[in-house]
């Protein structure tokens, strides 16, 4: 609707994980940068979290457009309590059959997956996005189908990735043996002020258009509302560029941000997201 308007390629607030509009802040870099040192230094467990919407999954996309062809790499974004429909995921993951099979059968054809990539030069890692939804029991099986890992040489390493509640998960004492395993860990934090304000230039700019169309206080109140959180700072920013269409306003104001605010409210509809502080 606005994309002409405003002269841009593509839309630049999409709330779609596409890796080209990654903003590399020194949180997101922080984070990316242990997600490529656990796949460089063969770490066995690699588990970065975060709260709702600061972009995990963005970077996890962004670590599979590098990988290499020396690993065979699975994605699972729908996790499960059970282990049993867990293994159908991550068999489909790595496009082995699962149809009709049972959780031995599943089990045993996935270790000889792992094996045959090990003899053939390949490491296997396996990703789970959303791994805050897996049970204690989940995990503790995912660490036994780990134990096929012999010596200095790591066949499958696990990387989690998922919300606070994955961290929590963790802390229980019957999963110490997997916790032990964790050689990579980070919490993503939400953007601060500064932080903010890079970030929607630096997508205004991806998306092939002016990077000062939001005046700096309109960014400043929407690091307030959206209290940094990537994804609703990309919903903001999307209706505010709307709005500023309809209004033929070929920048964007605090007036309009607080616009977007007010009918969002009275909408009844948008729920200002606020982080529980540790």
């Amino acid at each position: 609707m606005y994309k002409s308007y405003y002269q841009f390629k593509e839309n630049p607030f999409s709330l779609l994980p596409d890796p080209s509009f990654l903003f590399l802040g020194k949180k997101h870099q922080h984070a990316l940068t242990m997600l490529q040192y656990g796949l460089v230094k063969n770490s066995g467990y690699t588990v970065i979290t975060g709260e709702i919407g600061t972009g995990k999954t963005t970077l996890v996309r962004r670590l599979l457009d590098e990988v290499e062809n020396e690993l065979a790499v699975g994605l699972i974004s729908n996790t499960h309590q059970s282990f049993d429909e867990l293994l159908r995921w991550v068999s489909m993951a790595f496009g082995l059959d699962y149809k009709g099979k049972d959780k031995v059968e599943l089990t045993e054809h996935f270790l000889n997956f792992i094996v045959s990539e090990y003899a053939n030069n390949r490491r296997t890692v396996l990703i789970i996005d959303e791994a805050q939804n897996l049970s204690a029991q989940a995990l503790e099986e995912l660490r036994m189908l780990s134990n096929l890992n012999a010596d200095k040489h790591q066949a499958l390493q696990l990387i989690l990735v998922g919300q606070p509640e994955l961290r929590q998960t963790l802390h229980q004492a019957s999963l110490k043996q997997f916790t032990q395993r964790i050689s990579v860990a980070y919490h993503l934090e939400e953007l601060d002020q500064e932080e903010t304000v890079l970030y929607i230039k630096h997508r205004l700019k991806t998306a092939g258009g002016d990077e000062n169309i939001f005046d700096r206080d309109a960014c400043l109140m929407v690091w307030q509302k959206s209290n940094g959180v990537p994804r609703i700072i990309n919903t903001l920013c999307d209706t505010a560029l709307v709005y500023g269409f309809a209004e033929d306003k070929p920048h964007i104001d605090t007036q309009v941000i607080a616009n977007v605010v007010k009918e969002r409210e009275q909408g009844g509809v948008f729920v200002w997201y606020v982080p529980e502080k540790e």
